[in-house]
């Protein structure tokens, strides 16, 4: 092979390789969600029972710790904007993107449904909390945050 095809074929490979995306794994996902999970546990101070509550429904707007955990879970994930509305068309970016369709297609609906949630935008955590309890009530079988 002469070394213009061999360079011309090696360019084409590295194009196609580059461009070609792949989505991250259940397991990758669950070990992201981890370690945000932690991470934004031990920044606000909240009771791990508090969060597990949420993956039951028990959105606490009076604990001041579980609405600033939500947020910073949300801000680590960039779905909330600095006027605290949802930033779903970013949300809905990051599912195409990184998950696999399994859990994509659910999610992106349910983020859709929620995209208007916020009600309390002079409150960042409020607003946080509201668009997580959005996320539940549309769909508590896919509630994706950690």
């Amino acid at each position: 092979m002469s070394s213009m095809k061999y360079i011309f074929l090696s360019l084409c490979l590295f194009f196609i390789y580059e461009n070609v995306q792949t989505l991250m794994t259940e397991k990758q996902i669950a070990a992201t969600k981890k370690l945000i999970r932690n991470t934004c546990i031990n920044k606000q101070g909240v009771a791990p029972e508090k969060v597990d509550g949420m993956y039951k429904g028990e959105f606490d707007f009076s604990d001041k710790n579980s609405m600033c955990y939500v947020h910073c879970v949300l801000t680590t994930y960039k779905l909330i904007k600095k006027d605290n509305t949802f930033d779903w068309e970013e949300g809905i970016s990051v599912m195409q993107l990184n998950a696999p369709p399994s859990i994509a297609t659910p999610v992106i609906e349910t983020i859709k449904n929620c995209k208007n949630a916020v009600k309390t935008t002079n409150h960042k955590c409020t607003a946080a909390l509201e668009i997580a309890k959005c996320l539940y009530d549309d769909d508590p079988v896919h509630y994706f945050l950690p």
